[in-house]
């Protein structure tokens, strides 16, 4: 993959990004979440993919007073790469926490990984990911 020097003003933004999401969800705010989007921006979730930023915001509306109602969320950036001047890949760790919470738990950051990772996760990545819990991979 190619990468290009981005100004710091431009890393920065991007950085910003999981902030204003977790700022968003913590007021369960459907409207500023949808914001973090552009117009036609894709959200992807564990089994849910929402395309546009009036689809997103539908579907936090539902989901702040369904499932999501009493959550709060966490991420921060593990890998930022700009593709272009215009183009970037923010890759960020976190989850939902669940009322209570205040770090994502083990059994749902395993069950994530499991859904969305293929092949099944390496003792290197587990490691990464889980330091100091055994070996244990979800996805059989």
């Amino acid at each position: 993959m190619t990468t290009t020097s981005p100004s710091d003003a431009d890393r920065a933004a991007v950085a910003a990004v999981p902030q204003r999401v977790v700022d968003a969800w913590a007021e369960h705010d459907a409207e500023a979440f949808a914001g973090v989007f552009t117009e036609d921006g894709s959200m992807i979730l564990p089994g849910l993919y929402r395309k546009g930023r009036q689809e997103i915001r539908s579907f936090m509306a539902e989901a702040f007073e369904g499932p999501f109602k009493g959550t709060q969320v966490t991420g921060r950036p593990i890998d930022i790469r700009f593709l272009s001047e215009t183009t970037g890949v923010l890759i960020t760790q976190g989850g939902v926490l669940a009322p209570g919470e205040t770090e994502v738990s083990p059994e749902r950051a395993a069950a994530l990984v499991c859904a969305v990772a293929y092949p099944r996760i390496t003792r290197a990545e587990w490691g990464h990911h889980f330091p100091g819990m055994p070996y244990e991979p979800p996805c059989r």
